[in-house]
């Protein structure tokens, strides 16, 4: 059982990011804490002139409240972060900082790509310092 689970949730995969929740809830010790981890990718400074102002705030704004909606109905400790950057890396630097002792994560099937340059999860499960569990 964990203390601490980390659940990475995209909104376009919401069966699966749901699916994952479940998951982190029965391996959730009595006690612990589920963090809903939204990545926000960075959009490259040369398109941000061409977008309108205040849409990253809303983007931030409307994740939370995603966030929020998902966590409806939970009976755990629950919180909510919403970061920028890379899915990966974020993933990695938030659960080391927050100290994770679990990563719940889903994954699609992979594709022929995927064998050369690893999906998210794959990039997750192979530099963690924690427990990980994959969905799929």
């Amino acid at each position: 059982m964990y203390t601490n689970i980390i659940v990475p949730v995209v909104f376009d995969h919401g069966e699966r990011s749901a699916q994952s929740l479940k998951v982190a809830q029965q391996l959730l010790e009595e006690g612990g804490k589920i963090t809903l981890l939204h990545v926000m990718e960075e959009v490259p400074s040369y398109a941000t002139t061409y977008l309108p102002e205040g849409l990253k705030e809303q983007h931030e704004k409307d994740a939370v409240e995603g966030l929020n909606e998902m966590a409806k109905g939970l009976t755990a400790d629950c919180a909510f972060a919403v970061v920028h950057g890379h899915a990966y890396t974020s993933i990695l630097q938030y659960s080391k900082t927050h100290e994770a002792d679990c990563i719940v994560i889903a994954s699609h099937k992979p594709g022929f790509e995927d064998y050369f340059l690893g999906s998210t999860a794959a990039r997750v499960v192979r530099h963690a310092k924690c427990g990980v569990h994959i969905l799929r």
